[in-house]
């Protein structure tokens, strides 16, 4: 079981062109796109989280039931569901303003346990910005890095919602040690600052840091380094296309049970080739088609 703990929340999706494009309500959020898409790709997954018990939050859940997501470890509220208005460029890309005042996934309490047969969780995007939330994840994080669960980690920064850049930069780098593989875009890292090599020196057995259609590079704690270019697509947009590239890693890792520091320092440059290209193939099929839509298993085969 891996579990997805963070966000979900809806999507204002532009549809047509000018100022005033009608927004589309979509269902999303970085870990949630994840949860989908580690269903989509069979992998037994659950998602841990608060959501409201509005329209929107019963049409989050629904969508994760339909993909065969475990949704035991949902915490439910009355408060309203978080909205994220997308802008979508010229080149696909995304940029996002947000509306979180009172919602309900601001209000997650640590659950007392994790699902049972729990392998792996993921955290990342919002859920690790915004209080009194933040600080429930990250106590989330931490207490399942103590018990030798195999931690995953993807900022996904959004700036806008960061009042102190370098409180959070601190917070950020006072996680890896609890972190086991961290996995973030190019334009994260800058913003965040630092390199691989001083990342893994924190904590983490693996590094991958994505570049869009320019490919994946992987960085690993015994000093190796494994890239594979972009898969070359028509993008209609790219939205989802890191949280793909999360699920695809960790999907592709519990195939190879390699949900372990160990497992993945035995990777070796055959196995970290074979994952980063599944994720790159994944990633590709999600920017081929409009919002965060991940692939299924089908669509990866042959």
């Amino acid at each position: 079981m891996i579990v997805v703990a963070g966000e979900a929340l809806i999507d204002l999706v532009p549809q047509g062109t000018g100022a005033l494009a009608a927004l589309q309500p979509a269902l999303g959020g970085g870990p949630y796109n994840t949860a989908v898409a580690l269903g989509r790709l069979g992998s037994p997954a659950a998602f841990c989280s608060r959501v409201s018990s509005d329209a929107f939050g019963q049409a989050l859940l629904d969508r994760l039931r339909e993909t065969g997501v475990d949704v035991s470890a949902v915490q439910r509220g009355t408060e309203p569901t978080t909205l994220a208005v997308a802008t979508v460029g010229a080149d696909g890309s995304a940029a996002y303003s947000f509306y979180v005042d009172g919602t309900a996934d601001r209000l997650f309490t640590a659950p007392a346990a994790l699902p049972d047969g729990t392998r792996a969780i993921s955290f990342g995007t919002c859920s690790l910005v915004l209080e009194p939330g933040a600080s429930a994840y990250e106590e989330l994080m931490r207490a399942a890095a103590a018990r030798g669960v195999f931690t995953a980690l993807d900022p996904n920064i959004r700036a806008g919602l960061i009042p102190d850049a370098d409180a959070y930069r601190a917070r950020f780098k006072s996680w890896l040690p609890a972190v086991t593989l961290l996995k973030l875009s190019e334009e994260d890292a800058r913003w965040l600052g630092g390199t691989p090599q001083e990342w893994l020196a924190a904590g983490p057995a693996a590094v991958v840091v994505t570049r869009g259609g320019e490919g994946l590079t992987a960085f690993t704690a015994d000093g190796g380094t494994y890239f594979v270019p972009g898969e070359r697509v028509e993008v209609v947009d790219t939205i989802g296309a890191g949280d793909t590239v999360n699920a695809a890693l960790l999907h592709g890792l519990a195939v190879r049970d390699a949900l372990s520091r160990p497992a993945l320092a035995a990777l070796g440059p055959d196995g970290w080739s074979e994952l980063l290209g599944f994720a790159a193939r994944a990633a590709a099929v999600t920017c081929s088609r409009a919002g965060a839509e991940p692939p299924y298993a089908h669509e990866l085969t042959g």
